[in-house]
C-alpha cells in the first residue's frame, strides 16, 4: 500500500454497485467522482457479502438496540448469528486496508449509523437503532471518521468529514513508526489553529499533554493524544471560532503588511463573520499574504490546507 494513499470504506451500492436487495443501487457521485479523485474508495455490502444473495428479502433490525436481531421482514429468518460473525471476521480484514473513514448508507440494518429503524415487541419501529456491521466497526475502530451518505448533503458536515479524514491520516502516518519527542512537537505546533477553530478547551488540553510528554511512556503519549486529537476535530467549528482563528493567524502579519492591507484583511474577516462571504475568501486572502511573506509558524498552518484545495469545500461554508 502507497504510504500516501488514504482509503476509506463506503457501502458498496454508493458506489454504484448493484448489490441492494432489489438489484439497484444508490450511486452518490460525490463519493466517485469528487471524493474519489483524492481518496481510495474500498466497497463493502454487508447483507450480499454474508451470503443473502441479490436481489434478497429485506431484513429489519427488532429487539433491544444494544443487541438488536436482524430478521426478514416475511420469513422471520433470523441473520444476527450469521451477521456478526461475519462482522467481526470483516472488520479484522479491513483492519489490513488502513481506512481513515468510513461513509455508511443510511437507515440499512447492516450499515446505518443512527437513526435506524429498530421494531419493538408490538411491532412498532423506532429510529434508535443502529446496522450489525456499523455497531461492530465502530466498536474496533473508535476514532475513525465516520459519516453517512444523507449527512454529507449538509456542507458543513462534509467539509468537517474530509477535513477529519485527512487529519486522521497525518495523524496516524506521525505514529506509524518510531518517532521522537520533537517530531511530535512540530506536528502539534502545526495543527495549532486548527485545533483553535474546533475546539478552545481541547486545544489547551493537548497543549498541556504535549509540553508534558516526557512523563509518558511512546505509547501511553500516542493513546492520549490522538484520541483527544480527533475528539476536538469531531468538534464542528462555528463561524465564531473561525473568525477567532482568522485574526490569530492576521495577528502574525503585523509588521510584514502595511496598514491598508491589514485594513482589507480585517474587512474581509469581518464579512466572513457576518456571513457575506464564505470561509475560502479570508482564507485565501491570508494565504496570498503569508506566501509573499514566508511568515514563520503560520505559513505551516495545516488550518489554511486542511485538505485539496480543489474539492472546494470551504466554498460553501
Amino acid at each position: 500500500m502507497n504510504n500516501d494513499e488514504i482509503r476509506i470504506g463506503v457501502s458498496a451500492c454508493l458506489l454504484g454497485q448493484k448489490v441492494r436487495y432489489d438489484g439497484g443501487h444508490k450511486h452518490q457521485r460525490l463519493l466517485t467522482d469528487e471524493l474519489g479523485m483524492f481518496l481510495t474508495l474500498v466497497p463493502v455490502c454487508p447483507e450480499a457479502e454474508v451470503g443473502m444473495g441479490i436481489p434478497r428479502e429485506t431484513v429489519h433490525l427488532d429487539g433491544d438496540h444494544e443487541a438488536p436481531r436482524m430478521v426478514g421482514t416475511r420469513s422471520n429468518e433470523d441473520w444476527t448469528a450469521r451477521m456478526n460473525d461475519w462482522s467481526r471476521r470483516r472488520v479484522r480484514e479491513l483492519a489490513a486496508d488502513d481506512l481513515c473513514g468510513f461513509i455508511f448508507k443510511k437507515g440499512s440494518p447492516s450499515c446505518g449509523v443512527w437513526r435506524v429503524k429498530l421494531f419493538d415487541e408490538n411491532g412498532r419501529p423506532r429510529l434508535r437503532g443502529r446496522g450489525l456491521f456499523a455497531m461492530e466497526y465502530l466498536r474496533r475502530f473508535s476514532l475513525v471518521p465516520v459519516e453517512e451518505e444523507g449527512r454529507l448533503n449538509d456542507t458543513r458536515l462534509r467539509e468537517n468529514f474530509v477535513e477529519r479524514i485527512f487529519a486522521f491520516h497525518r495523524l496516524k502516518t506521525l505514529f506509524a513508526t518510531s518517532w521522537i519527542h520533537s517530531e511530535v512537537e512540530t506536528f502539534h505546533a502545526r495543527e495549532k489553529c486548527l485545533l483553535m477553530a474546533h475546539s478552545p478547551n481541547h486545544f489547551k488540553e493537548i497543549d498541556r499533554l504535549v509540553a508534558g510528554i516526557e512523563e509518558y511512556t511512546p505509547a501511553a503519549f500516542r493513546d492520549t493524544y490522538m484520541p483527544l486529537f480527533m475528539e476536538a476535530l469531531a468538534v464542528k467549528a462555528t463561524v465564531r471560532r473561525h473568525t477567532i482563528t482568522l485574526r490569530h493567524v492576521a495577528g502574525h502579519l503585523r509588521g510584514a503588511v502595511g496598514e491598508a492591507e491589514r485594513e482589507r484583511i480585517r474587512a474581509v474577516i469581518a464579512d466572513y463573520e457576518e456571513g457575506l462571504v464564505p470561509l475560502i475568501v479570508p482564507i485565501t486572502l491570508l494565504q496570498h499574504f503569508i506566501d509573499i511573506h514566508q511568515i514563520p509558524y503560520v505559513s505551516d498552518q495545516t488550518y489554511l490546507k486542511p485538505h485539496p484545495k480543489e474539492l472546494m469545500l470551504r466554498n460553501r461554508v
